[in-house]
């Protein structure tokens, strides 16, 4: 797997060991060959990540985690499976790319008293799934998606997140508005 990480705010530290292994444990999870996968990982504060909101969703606030696949691979039944990534001419597949913002998830860590490491994972698995065309608009596409972490997360022994971001309204979306 390729993993272009750009870290832009030092306080990330070493990001790559964990973001590798959130993005193999997905394409190993989807049966993907990783090895012919590019990922690019913008590691950054919420200033810039707020810029990155408003530009391409319109929403002129931090967030924790955006995404852009590079190609749409979304199912048009809600809850059903996307289309599987096809490698271009070069034999490569191009995912597409991952923006996360420090401040934000280590405020949203700290408030749910979790360790930063392991919301960090959730969050870059929210954001490879977005990228492999699973959403969480409809009901039936973030019971397919949501389902899809828990099993991930749990196979690298992390606990189901939703459980912790759960309101009396049930689970937020990761993605605030």
């Amino acid at each position: 797997m390729d993993l272009d990480l750009t870290l832009e705010d030092t306080r990330w530290g070493d990001l790559s060991p964990l973001a590798e292994q959130a993005v193999a444990a997905v394409l190993t999870h989807l049966g993907i060959a990783s090895d012919i996968c590019e990922v690019s990982l913008l590691a950054c504060d919420d200033a810039r990540i707020g810029e990155l909101n408003a530009a391409f969703r319109g929403k002129a606030t931090p967030t924790n985690v955006l995404s852009w696949p590079s190609v749409e691979l979304a199912s048009d039944r809600d809850g059903g499976t996307p289309a599987r990534p096809e490698p271009d001419f070069t034999g490569e597949i191009a995912l597409g790319d991952i923006a996360i913002s420090y401040d934000t998830c280590a405020r949203e860590a700290e408030a749910v008293g979790k360790a930063l490491q392991d919301h960090v994972t959730h969050l870059v698995v929210h954001g490879m799934l977005h990228l492999l065309g699973y959403d969480h608009v409809r009901d039936g596409d973030a019971t397919l998606m949501e389902g899809l972490e828990v099993e991930i997360l749990g196979k690298l022994g992390l606990d189901n997140p939703y459980n912790e971001f759960a309101g009396p309204d049930g689970p937020r979306d990761l993605e605030q508005d």
